[in-house]
């Protein structure tokens, strides 16, 4: 590539001015985002390469011109010694005038003949004279060596630093012209990276509106109170066919807050209200706290009763039915605080309204049972608080025996909600799961969302139907432009296009080089026991092995699944029959 050959280049040059350009290894990112590669194609192949080789090249492209900076440096100092060396060559010129004439007068004086000495009427000072101008002679040669060859040597320097400095302009003027393109580069592929993250949240978008009119239509139960919606544990009915595939959800997907089976179930092991909440909230529980002004309940609820009523805190929760009132006393004193705690924390203490349906509280007109007012007066003035202010206490029905953060569902992360196992105990399979989690008992806990009634009110799939699935999921990471294409057939496409069928999935995909699945024989499951998500979702059979992410499976499960069978949670399993 034509990074690569400049780099090359560059370094050829520098390395003739004795300096080696140590190159840092990179690696040559090419792959595109899988979901958007093919949409993309013919409009980006200007920047096919992405923004971290970009990076990496700029580094190179740093390291040489740091290097040239040395190097512009050390022509400095061979500049400066040039500089000084001519100073001292004015005075070793005339040095050397002073000794060529010094060394021609000795070599006369030194070249007696040997009768001259031995004639000498003093033969002692004869020879110290001759021995002397000889002395002269060496030294007058040695120093005249030395100075020729000082401005032999300041010669080659001043040569040498002309041929480096022409060299070092002309890599400095390369290096400036590569750096300005790779800058133009290296903005190009923000833009396009830009584009990519803009249509990837274009898609995300389109397919949590899909997957939230789906979930919409389950009657996903937000409380224990109500006896609408919900799901059935088909583990034991059969559908009429064989072999069948279920994926199985704990719980339902607001695990955030109380979990109001797991209170329950807590209750019955001898918890106490405070030691209920405190499992589920990072919040202290504060008991005589001031709650002088109304809470204010505007809208209509569930039951068609319309509101515009004023009612004081305590009278408010009499109102309340969000959990069966038959249940232990001490979960439903933990219920009351947690919902006193949230309709002051969502009205800012009687400032703003509340709303009456399950979007905010359920609360009817008439008061509710004498079980649930004693809870409410039992536990008047206590609110859970962070910071001293009493916090959005939020709960749901079932959490499948794990707690969740509000951070961890997307929603704004708050310092009084924690992820933290439900169980009475250490969980090492699901077995465990299904054995000790404090929330089992709910209808919810364990179950396989929606039904199919031609196959006895079951979310049975067959082998093609789950290879399809998979065979939709395989192609979408392959090409994302087809993703409009892929929502379940049995419904009105949501995109207003066409919906391909499995045989069309099929053909893509071999169009593609990939060897589409039409049965699978074989599914597991691998789940983080610490904070209660599903992982990935392994399969093999005749197109191969498999693997994918536990949320993209369910993401692709959910828009291809017939009818109204769902994944409706973080944590769910797979049953085979």
């Amino acid at each position: 590539m034509r990074f690569s050959f400049i780099l090359f280049t560059l370094s050829i040059l520098v390395l003739t001015i004795l300096f080696k350009v140590n190159a840092d290894e990179y690696d040559d990112i090419t792959k595109q985002l899988n979901d958007l590669k093919h949409s993309l194609e013919s409009s980006q192949k200007a920047t096919a390469t992405n923004e971290k080789e970009l990076v990496k090249l700029n580094t190179q492209f740093n390291d040489i011109k740091n290097k040239v900076a040395y190097l512009e440096g050390e022509i400095v100092k061979k500049e400066r010694e040039v500089k000084e060396g001519e100073k001292a060559l004015v005075y070793q010129k005339k040095l050397l005038d002073q000794r060529a004439i010094s060394y021609y007068k000795n070599l006369n004086k030194s070249s007696m003949g040997v009768m001259e000495i031995l004639v000498s009427e003093d033969l002692t000072q004869a020879l110290q004279n001759f021995f002397y101008q000889k002395t002269l002679q060496d030294e007058d040669r040695r120093t005249i060596t030395k100075i020729v060859l000082y401005i032999k040597n300041l010669e080659g320097k001043k040569t040498s630093l002309e041929i480096e400095t022409n060299r070092l302009t002309i890599i400095k003027q390369e290096v400036d012209k590569q750096s300005k393109f790779l800058s133009g580069e290296v903005s190009k592929s923000k833009t396009y990276e830009s584009k990519l993250q803009q249509q990837i949240a274009q898609l995300s978008a389109r397919q949590k509106e899909i997957l939230a009119q789906k979930l919409s239509s389950l009657g996903i139960p937000q409380s224990a109170y109500t006896t609408k919606g919900g799901c059935v544990d088909d583990r034991e009915v059969d559908p009429g066919f064989s072999p069948r595939i279920a994926f199985f959800t704990f719980g339902v997907p607001n695990r955030v807050g109380l979990n109001q089976y797991g209170a329950k179930g807590r209750a019955e092991a001898g918890q106490n209200a405070e030691q209920i909440l405190k499992s589920y909230y990072n919040a202290e529980y504060t008991a005589g706290y001031s709650t002088g002004g109304n809470i204010h309940v505007v809208g209509t609820n569930e039951y068609g009763q319309s509101f515009d009523d004023n009612w004081n805190i305590e009278e408010y929760l009499k109102h309340l039915y969000e959990m069966p009132t038959n249940w232990a006393s001490e979960a439903l004193k933990a219920q009351a605080i947690a919902a006193r705690s949230y309709a002051l924390a969502y009205t800012n203490n009687g400032q703003n309204s509340i709303c009456p349906s399950q979007q905010c509280q359920v609360v009817k007109r008439e008061e509710n049972s004498d079980s649930w007012k004693n809870a409410v007066n039992d536990t008047a003035g206590i609110v859970m608080t962070n910071g001293g202010q009493p916090i959005k206490a939020w709960f749901s029905s079932t959490h499948g025996g794990y707690v969740f953060s509000s951070g961890d569902i997307g929603w704004s992360g708050t310092a009084w909600t924690k992820n933290a196992r439900d169980t009475t105990g250490d969980v090492s399979n699901f077995s465990d799961l299904l054995s000790n989690a404090f929330d089992k008992a709910s209808p919810w806990f364990y179950c396989d969302w929606g039904s199919r009634a031609e196959y006895n009110k079951t979310a049975w799939l067959k082998s093609d139907e789950v290879a399809d699935i998979v065979n939709v999921l395989l192609l979408a990471k392959m090409d994302s432009s087809t993703q409009n294409h892929l929502s379940q057939i049995d419904k009105p496409n949501p995109d207003g296009t066409d919906t391909w069928d499995k045989d069309r999935v099929k053909s893509e995909l071999r169009s593609r080089g990939k060897t589409p699945f039409n049965s699978i024989s074989d599914i597991s499951i691998d789940w983080d026991r610490g904070t209660g998500k599903t992982t990935s979702v392994n399969l093999s059979g005749d197109g191969g092995s498999v693997n994918f992410s536990g949320s993209e499976f369910k993401n692709f499960f959910n828009l291809r699944a017939p009818a109204s069978i769902q994944i409706v949670g973080p944590l769910f399993n797979v049953e085979k029959k």
